[in-house]
């Protein structure tokens, strides 16, 4: 595996939403302090691309996130080299991302976790109305082979222009350019369960998909209690600096 830019160091851009910060915080520390290789987490801002002229798509009554659509600017914003990581900003990582990055095959244009999720609930996040479609949560978390030749496509031009569906069910990917990864690497809270009997089954990153505790009306969702306490060490290291 090559890492982005042919240098030692793993790019994963996080999913940033002005209304998440916190968020987006607690995900990068969990992730840079379980890290045992070297790892750069940048933030997908999508005000920031606009600016930039990067990305210019009107926003659409089923857009969820700033970053739906912007995710898929991955490729193209690691100069379509290496392999590099986009990630919901809801996740909480419990695992050292060197387990994930052993898991890549070179073989592949993109890996993630091949779920068969439908949602639960008609709303999600906020209050946001939750929508089901085919593939739903795979490109949550994606490791993307930037410079294989299909994920050349992905320019600012077709990122800001093509469909929803288009781009979150990789359909410029044929299905077996698509490896897969263990759902532990995506836990959909709600959704995916711990078999206590199965070490397998312990989630490595975990997926607050319909809310996190950072909502009012999600503080109390399973594995809460995790979210908070990660929450709470970021917090007193940032005063401690």
């Amino acid at each position: 595996m090559e890492m982005d830019d042919g240098k030692n160091v793993f790019k994963i851009f996080v999913g940033y939403d002005s209304r998440e910060d916190i968020a987006y915080q607690v995900c990068r520390h969990s992730i840079l302090k379980r890290a045992s290789i070297p790892v750069e987490v940048i933030p997908i801002k999508q005000q920031d691309l606009r600016t930039a002229g990067l990305y210019w798509r009107e926003r659409g009554s089923t857009e969820s996130t700033e970053f739906s659509f912007t995710r898929f600017l991955t490729p193209y914003l690691s100069n379509f080299q290496g392999w590099a990581m986009f990630v919901d900003c809801d996740f909480l990582y419990l695992a050292d991302i060197k387990e994930l990055t052993d898991l890549i095959d070179d073989k592949y244009a993109i890996m993630c976790v091949h779920h068969d999720y439908t949602p639960k609930e008609n709303t999600k996040m906020d209050g946001v109305v939750q929508t089901a479609y085919p593939r739903k949560n795979w490109s949550s978390m994606v490791i993307y082979n930037c410079a294989h030749p299909k994920n050349k496509i992905l320019t600012p031009d077709l990122v800001s222009s093509q469909t929803g569906a288009f781009l979150h069910r990789f359909m410029w990917l044929n299905d077996n350019e698509i490896g897969s990864v263990p759902f532990v690497w995506n836990f959909l809270v709600g959704h995916n369960e711990v078999d206590r009997s199965d070490p397998q089954t312990l989630p490595k990153a975990i997926h607050y998909t319909s809310g996190g505790p950072w909502f009012e009306s999600w503080k109390d969702c399973e594995f809460a209690l995790e979210w908070i306490s990660e929450m709470e060490e970021y917090k007193r290291e940032e005063m401690a600096k």
